[in-house]
């Protein structure tokens, strides 16, 4: 419990130092852009203080000169603090409503231009696309976590069609984006923040330039297994021709 309480006094803490500064020079550069300053030494900060190292591979395949729709799978409320540290550039992250209520962290969140989404009520969640379609068509790139909640177990949950709905709308590329290691850090139903490692990987875009809804259901497998490939561990390392399987341990006395 002395711990849970430590983790929230640390969070509201990071949160205050560099949330209120972030609401003051989004008011004086009223863009969105500087949120992404602030919030990327918060992610640092916290992620320094609970123990957790963030690796990335595969962001050489992220389109440089266009936006797109990044595709997450969605473990941990930890994923948002692996994202900011792994994941460059400017984009703006389709999150629930409720986030947006948070004293502070939900203001800066508005004013940059993050887009909350109510599932329960969908005229409002249709909107919610649509304005996320507004972004990218300025040029932003948006944030979409496909499951639309945190899985219990860690695997990969079925895919809502909201971010398809904007990807194919836009006309922009689909990255699938696979996050490890946060059912292990900060599994949904608990306060307690545990050490370890989150990987962040991005697959190859999957263009959208021309595809009707019709084909939506072919987009959806494309990302799905994208994303499951992320979360399958490697194959193991075949042994050497003639030898043991490396690793092996040397049973001689």
């Amino acid at each position: 419990m002395l711990r849970i309480a430590l983790n929230a006094f640390l969070l509201a803490m990071y949160t205050l130092l560099l949330g209120v500064p972030a609401i003051l020079v989004m008011l004086v550069v009223p863009n969105g852009d500087p949120l992404l300053w602030f919030a990327r030494p918060w992610a640092w900060l916290l992620a320094r203080s609970f123990g957790t190292r963030v690796t990335s591979s595969g962001m050489e395949k992220l389109p440089r000169n266009s936006s797109c729709v990044y595709m997450c799978n969605h473990q941990s409320h930890f994923d948002l603090v692996a994202l900011l540290l792994a994941l460059p550039g400017q984009y703006r992250i389709i999150g629930k409503r409720s986030l947006f209520r948070i004293p502070v962290f939900g203001w800066a969140l508005s004013l940059a231009g993050f887009i909350p989404i109510d599932r329960g009520d969908r005229e409002r969640a249709i909107a919610s696309v649509n304005r996320a379609a507004e972004v990218v068509g300025r040029g932003r790139s948006v944030v979409v976590f496909a499951e639309g909640s945190r899985s219990p177990d860690g695997r990969l949950q079925p895919i809502k069609k909201g971010g398809f709905h904007l990807a194919i709308g836009a006309g922009a590329p689909i990255v699938p984006v696979t996050i490890r290691g946060g059912v292990d850090i900060l599994p949904r139903g608990t306060l307690r923040i545990r050490p370890g490692t989150m990987e962040v990987i991005a697959s190859d875009p999957i263009p959208t330039e021309g595809l009707s809804l019709e084909e939506m259901d072919r987009l959806i497998e494309s990302v799905r297994v994208a994303l499951q490939s992320g979360l399958d561990p490697p194959p193991a390392a075949a042994p050497p021709p003639g030898g043991r399987p490396v690793g092996a341990s040397d049973a001689r006395g």
